[in-house]
């Protein structure tokens, strides 16, 4: 294996030197990261000469220019084919060059050599290693409510309502179908959508231990290689009911609600002639109260789910809208934050995105990459420099209750709520949960 150096990001230079601290050796250390020995070895020396200021990475231009010995009418064209097509490794580029007729006759540098070069005129994309969500330890369930599953079907056309997104809940275990929630007049839900749907859930068949999601932008921050979780997620450890995902590109780890999918649409909306979001809901509670009470199942004996497991009525953890404020315990939301590590890179105006919250660190730190942790004891974000050399404390944004309940907040604080007329869809749905509510009137 050849001994050269190998571009790291600062967590997997962090994560070298935790390792080391643990005891690994350094082939330990490489098989388990991917990276060469030689590199591991020498940001494990760094770490130990220099502690954590050393693993800050030291740009500079090379002594010598990567393509040297090339002539400069060669550099300059591989410098603007990049420009002028971002999107081309240095293997297109080179393969481009060997059919342009003043450079097709001379010998020319190879991939290598032309990545060395990309990255040495600073034209290659900064990339950052991708770390994983802080998820529970789950087994295949065991009883009713330890696991539902929750998704949305692909958009469809329902008689007179037009455009129709369903969104289904199910457990796991006894393959009861808890709720159906459509959609109507969109093709994507929203987090309020599901937060609703789980609502009514919650409302008929209690809490349950803990939620299966895909990897969904509304459960899921798929824009950063450290994501920070969704005020939908954060919103469900409040509540005691615990997160996970399931493998990208893996439908089949979400079978059960998959499958309700294609029964619900079957049994409730296939040809029929529903004109609006109720009459749909109607015709989805329907189905849904057949389905769990008196339809045969081949999977349980060719028994309805509630009459194989009676218990999966009620999981035993009561939730009523109205109680969801005292319900929400935010402890355990500083607890599940604690365990997380973010990187950002701070933009020229001295801000980083987190959670979709903007922070401001400074321009003396514009274009560094911080390594940013909680501290559940001043819910603050503890962002530490890339040389380690600075460390700020903001205060954390979006983490109260009010930010996760979303728009429940309102008619359970308030004593009088107007709707607005017309109906908007967020007007359907807060009319779906005043519905729930103990005592409402519409």
């Amino acid at each position: 294996m050849a001994r050269q150096g190998q571009r790291t990001t600062l967590d997997e230079r962090i994560e070298i030197g935790e390792r080391s601290d643990a005891g690994q050796t350094d082939p330990e250390i490489s098989a388990a990261m991917g990276r060469s020995v030689w590199t591991v070895r020498k940001w494990r020396r760094r770490h130990q000469r220099e502690g954590r200021p050393g693993l800050a990475s030291r740009v500079g231009r090379p002594h010598t220019s990567a393509l040297g010995s090339f002539s400069p009418e060669l550099r300059e064209v591989i410098r603007q084919m990049r420009q002028a097509h971002p999107g081309w490794g240095p293997q297109t580029i080179r393969t481009e060059l060997e059919v342009d007729r003043p450079f097709a006759a001379q010998a020319l540098p190879s991939r290598s050599r032309i990545a060395a070069f990309l990255k040495q005129e600073g034209l290659t994309r900064r990339y950052e290693r991708h770390s994983d969500l802080p998820q529970p330890r789950t087994e295949v369930p065991r009883q009713a409510h330890e696991e539902w599953e929750m998704d949305a079907k692909g958009a469809l056309m329902v008689g007179e309502a037009g455009l129709v997104s369903l969104i289904n809940i199910c457990d796991v275990f006894s393959t009861l179908k808890a709720e159906s929630y459509p959609c109507v007049g969109v093709s994507k839900p929203t987090a309020f959508d599901y937060q609703l749907a789980l609502r009514r859930a919650f409302l008929r068949h209690g809490l349950p231990q803990w939620v299966a999601l895909d990897h969904d932008s509304v459960f899921y921050d798929n824009t950063s290689p450290s994501p920070y979780p969704t005020p939908l997620h954060l919103w469900l450890i409040a509540l005691g009911v615990e997160v996970t995902f399931g493998r990208k590109g893996c439908p089949t780890d979400q079978a059960i609600v998959e499958r309700a999918h294609q029964t619900l649409t079957q049994q409730a909306l296939l040809g029929q002639a529903l004109a609006d979001q109720p009459a749909i809901q109607a015709a989805l509670d329907d189905r849904r109260d057949f389905l769990n009470t008196r339809f045969p199942s081949r999977s349980l004996g060719h028994r309805p789910p509630l009459v194989a497991y009676p218990e999966a009525l009620h999981s035993g953890r009561p939730y009523r809208p109205e109680w969801e404020r005292e319900l929400l315990e935010m402890q355990w939301v500083y607890a599940y934050l604690a365990q997380g590590r973010w990187f950002r890179r701070v933009s020229a105006q001295g801000q980083f995105s987190l959670g979709n919250h903007r922070y401001g660190v400074g321009k003396a730190l514009a274009n560094q990459m911080l390594e940013i942790t909680f501290d559940p004891e001043t819910q603050t974000f503890v962002c530490r420099s890339e040389d380690a050399s600075q460390t700020i404390r903001l205060p954390a944004q979006g983490l109260s209750q009010a930010d996760l309940m979303g728009e429940l907040e309102p008619p359970v604080t308030l004593p009088v709520y107007q709707l607005a007329l017309p109906f908007s869809l967020p007007t359907w749905r807060q009319m779906q949960l005043y519905n729930d509510l103990t005592g409402t009137t519409l």
